[in-house]
């Protein structure tokens, strides 16, 4: 009799084991994405109104699966509320390729993938959830006891909007709007502000008087204008023609001129070859500049003579002279 209740007990331990072991491969072999079911969790911020459970659940617009759950946590230490929404997602809705394909949850997420609300009609006011890659937006993780794989969430543009409108200090800048509001109002009351239509006015008239001087110049000056522009095209013209007969005439001479200074250099080398030091030209010349330096002094001394004794003409030169 005291053997019975350990074999039930034994029984019942064995059988309570195996349903473990079941459930945990089940669990384990839907914990990724590419399987028949998968469950997974959502945590948003803010109202939910509109989402139902049933709503659909889009990745890039396809229906992979829809709403099972949606759960209110509230956290009586912070006094907050968490909106937690459940989900299954249909693994045969897509396909799964490489080596990765048995597990793509984390993968996905890592990629960016995140959740967000959308509205399915404007009518209704129905939402779905919206699943896309976004992979410059965080991934926050909210810790939740859930069993299911999280998806981040990310808010809606509408939520966007409204949180950067709530941190926006309207008060500061209704003050500011004022401060420019009374700056305007002190410098539409100055005596300059109340003078500028005037100062205006005059600038305008001196601007149409100018206008008119110029008009009025141009309408004389346009006849002689239009005289100068036509002499100076009919000299272009001239130009145009005489310029290849210039041009050729002044080949010609610089031809000459070339010639002339070929000529030139020659002579000149003839020169230098007559003054050169051995030459023959230099020793004849140098000795008629001796004969001629002694016939001058010859000459004065007979000047001196006769200077001194202009008898010496008609008797001749005495012995004492001499």
């Amino acid at each position: 009799m005291s053997e019975k209740p350990n074999t039930v007990a034994i029984g019942a331990f064995v059988i309570g084991a195996a349903l473990i072991a079941i459930s945990a491969i089940l669990f384990i072999s839907g914990s990724g994405w590419g399987g028949d079911k998968n469950k997974v969790v959502m945590v948003f911020e803010g109202s939910v109104k509109g989402l139902t459970v049933g709503a659909p659940i889009a990745l890039r617009g396809v229906q992979i699966g829809q709403v099972t759950n949606i759960h209110l946590i509230f956290d009586t230490d912070s006094i907050d509320i968490t909106m937690t929404v459940e989900a299954e997602i249909d693994g045969n809705r897509f396909e799964t390729r490489g080596k990765a394909a048995g597990y793509l949850g984390d993968e996905m997420i890592a990629r960016g993938l995140r959740a967000q609300l959308n509205s399915q009609s404007m009518l209704t006011g129905l939402l779905y959830i919206q699943l896309d890659f976004h992979p410059n937006t965080p991934a926050n993780i909210v810790d939740i006891d859930s069993p299911y794989s999280q998806i981040p969430t990310i808010p809606t543009d509408l939520q966007r909007i409204t949180r950067e409108l709530e941190s926006m200090d309207f008060a500061a800048i209704a003050e500011d709007i004022q401060t420019i509001a009374d700056s305007l109002a002190v410098f539409v009351s100055t005596k300059e502000f109340q003078q500028l239509p005037a100062d205006l006015h005059n600038t305008l008239a001196s601007f149409e008087s100018l206008s008119d001087q110029l008009n009025v110049q141009m309408a004389s000056s346009g006849p002689k204008l239009d005289k100068v522009l036509d002499e100076t095209y009919n000299t272009m013209e001239t130009l145009d023609s005489e310029l290849p007969k210039i041009s050729a005439s002044a080949l010609q001479t610089l031809k000459v001129l070339d010639a002339a200074m070929l000529a030139f250099e020659e002579t000149i080398q003839e020169i230098d070859d007559l003054v050169s030091d051995d030459s023959a030209t230099t020793y004849a010349l140098n000795k008629a500049l001796r004969e001629i330096s002694l016939a001058a002094r010859e000459l004065q001394l007979l000047a001196k003579t006769l200077e001194e004794h202009p008898e010496a003409l008609i008797r001749g030169r005495s012995e004492e002279d001499e």
